[in-house]
């Protein structure tokens, strides 16, 4: 019989529950990037709350939250460059918030107005910006997956010395797009790091239910991948590692795989109820295992952070979301003719007539 203790991965934790730093960690993050990092954690934490609340208003249709995951999306483009790709799920925001996204441009993207970036045509959660390489996210799951690999076999062809990384959850890995992607990147040796955020559910379905293996980081050696599995939790653990995947990737080393243990501490989204599923005192547990927490009270044993500083965040992300809120509430929705645009080199007569009919109506 198999022995499947071959297929086990440690995993990579150096932050624990009391902030206290592993005398293992030899890795330095600048104090600056630090504090950047809890701020920007705490400003995607704000803004999933009062996005979910506008949803239950009625205000806007849908809405996803990252509560208690945040550190994977924020200290991972805390290790990257601008220059770098990112192929984001829904639950990225952090990224985009990191790479000077701001509330406000967040908000139209969320209530699809006119200044929406997509004009209206993705659904909430659905974020991306040109501008500062973040491509756009897509409701099918892993479809980014063999998009990354081909975006960073592309830079490989055209001798960049940049990576593109894409983030999913375990249920992608369920799906074709995963072997797909992971196998042309391995063989192509493109620098694509593939950034799994293991949160526990694919929707209602648990992981023990998805696998007969040790997780998705069993994956990557069976595609001949190089592999780490890192506490998501802890913003040093992933920092570290996905700056050395980074380096490995430009090494000619690539692709490489991470999966982040973490959890989902909100519903999947606005139309799920977690608790027909989970069972009881999991969530407890894992609030004690706080990212953002974590990393405050590291910061504040470094004097790097206190009381009076956590205050004055609070009162500006509040004035700052609540004035994007209310900008993109008074912001007219897109053109109609928008309805159209962005599809054809040239515009069939059908919709041409079709986009009339709505007009006179």
């Amino acid at each position: 019989m198999f022995d499947m203790d071959v297929l086990k991965f440690p995993t990579l934790s150096y932050l624990n529950e009391k902030g206290t730093l592993s005398a293992k960690c030899h890795h330095v993050i600048d104090n600056d990037v630090l504090v950047k990092g809890y701020q920007t954690m705490c400003r995607t934490r704000m803004i999933d709350e009062k996005v979910i609340t506008l949803q239950r208003q009625g205000a806007i249709t849908f809405a996803l939250s990252s509560l208690g995951e945040e550190a994977c999306a924020v200290a991972t483009a805390a290790a990257l460059k601008l220059a770098d790709w990112i192929y984001p799920q829904y639950r990225e925001s952090g990224v985009m918030f990191w790479r000077g996204f701001r509330a406000e441009d967040y908000m139209h993207q969320m209530f699809g107005d006119a200044k929406d970036l997509a004009l209206g045509r993705q659904m909430p959660n659905h974020f991306g910006c040109r501008d500062i390489n973040v491509v756009t996210v897509s409701s099918p799951i892993g479809t980014k997956i063999p998009h990354a690999a081909g975006c960073a076999y592309a830079m490989k062809v055209l001798k960049e010395k940049t990576v593109a990384l894409c983030f999913f959850g375990e249920g992608a890995s369920s799906e074709g797009d995963f072997h797909v992607g992971l196998r042309f990147a391995a063989v192509r040796k493109a620098p694509v790091i593939f950034f799994c955020r293991n949160n526990g559910y694919a929707i209602s379905t648990p992981e023990r239910r998805q696998f007969v293996t040790d997780g998705v980081a069993p994956e990557g050696p069976g595609h001949g991948i190089r592999t780490f599995r890192v506490d998501g939790n802890d913003f040093f653990a992933i920092h570290e590692t996905v700056l050395k995947a980074k380096e490995l990737c430009l090494k000619g080393e690539g692709p490489i795989l991470i999966e982040a243990m973490t959890y989902r501490r909100g519903a999947h989204s606005t139309s799920d109820d977690p608790s027909r599923y989970r069972p009881k005192g999991e969530l407890e547990k894992w609030e004690k295992k706080d990212p953002i927490l974590r990393l405050r009270l590291y910061l504040e044993k470094q004097k790097l952070w206190s009381d009076k500083q956590e205050k004055k965040l609070q009162v500006q992300l509040k004035e700052e979301i609540d004035a994007a809120i209310e900008i993109a509430r008074n912001t007219p929705r897109p053109p109609k003719r928008s309805l159209i645009e962005d599809v054809y080199r040239e515009v069939p007569a059908a919709l041409i007539e079709q986009l009339n009919e709505v007009e006179d109506g």
